[in-house]
């Protein structure tokens, strides 16, 4: 019904703003007494052989709704009944900020793809912090980066004002030094910038966990782009080993526009969707062979079909998730890769 019916209709509207109706289409089915475990009945697979146990973390199942859907933390409950297995919000960033301005999110429909140059657009980390607060049981990834006006010197102090703030109120963190959306911002995947960074965060982090009662230390994770080189994604392979943080997610949006047929194919910004599909699978195989499955993985990146989800687990990843392709194909997708994960191992 999602495809025949309802996109069609979402897709002649501008998507930012189908964006910000449909989550409040969501809270509002949501609030009606039955819908959310209707929601649950039609879509969540449960079955205690779709439990993975990673970072120290029990996931319901191994699919994921990656960063930036759910920004500032508004719908991580209702998107929940959908059935995916953990929900990653943000990017957050210390200070709220507008991000780019607008019109800023594009849709190439011939290529079943998403352009966006968002620019991070967040109300503050302390303001999710409060939603956060009301938490039904949701496994939650905290993804953190830095205000656009914050020099990359200063970039370790952004990041440690996120991780303070959100300590309490995630399961796990994403170190986001990927989006080509922030000015410089990738800069910070430089060896010496990201190993420094990483160092500093892995020390906070021992500091919170020794300071609050019954808190262990929180996983870090770091969220790469594609378009790193082979020598790169060693060096990012070093790095893990060096810093001793807990994984790596593979892979952010793509600058690359090899292939594309949509005419709004040259707009600026991070491309997602399925023209990412084979690099995300290429850097998830590479990172896993090279380093010996030394670390987890968990593989975002042009996920449309269960076929899709499937290669990437097979590629060495641990855990997946859906982004573009949740938007394209609706969540009947979180339902049918579950579904093959289950055929698959039966």
């Amino acid at each position: 019904m999602y495809k025949v019916l309802i996109r069609p209709i979402l897709f002649c509207f501008d998507p930012e703003k189908v964006h910000h109706f449909t989550f409040s289409a969501i809270r509002i089915f949501s609030k009606i007494p039955g819908f959310a475990a209707l929601f649950r009945r039609i879509y969540a697979v449960k079955d205690k052989r779709l439990e993975r146990n990673l970072f120290g973390l029990t996931f319901k199942n191994p699919v994921g709704l990656a960063a930036g859907f759910d920004k500032d933390a508004r719908l991580f409950n209702e998107l929940s009944n959908f059935g995916f297995g953990f929900i990653e919000i943000g990017t957050l960033t210390p200070k709220p900020q507008a991000g780019n301005p607008k019109k800023r999110l594009f849709r190439l429909k011939s290529d079943s793809a998403i352009i966006n140059r968002m620019g991070f657009n967040n109300g503050g980390v302390e303001e999710a912090v409060e939603r956060l607060k009301q938490n039904k049981g949701v496994l939650i990834g905290g993804n953190i980066g830095k205000n656009k006006v914050t020099p990359n010197e200063n970039a370790v102090d952004d990041y440690k004002i996120c991780f303070e703030a959100l300590f309490d109120y995630v399961d796990y963190f994403v170190v986001n030094v990927s989006s080509p959306n922030t000015p410089n911002l990738r800069a910070l995947q430089d060896k010496e910038p990201l190993t420094k960074l990483l160092l500093e965060l892995v020390k906070l982090n021992k500091e919170k966990s020794h300071t609050e009662r019954n808190q262990s230390a929180k996983p870090i994770l770091l969220k790469i782009a594609p378009d790193l080189t082979n020598e790169q994604l060693l060096d990012i392979i070093d790095i893990v080993a060096d810093t001793k943080i807990d994984g790596v997610i593979a892979t952010n949006t793509t600058i690359s526009r090899e292939g594309l047929q949509s005419d709004n194919k040259t707009e600026i910004g991070g491309l997602s969707g399925k023209p990412l599909t084979h690099r995300s699978t290429e850097v998830i195989r590479f990172l896993s062979e090279k380093s010996n499955k030394a670390f987890p993985i968990i593989g975002v990146g042009g996920i449309h079909t269960a076929q899709d989800a499937l290669d990437k687990l097979e590629a060495g990843a641990s855990l997946v998730q859906l982004y573009t392709g949740f938007i394209y194909e609706g969540p009947k997708l979180i339902k049918a890769i579950n579904k093959a994960i289950l055929k698959k191992e039966h």
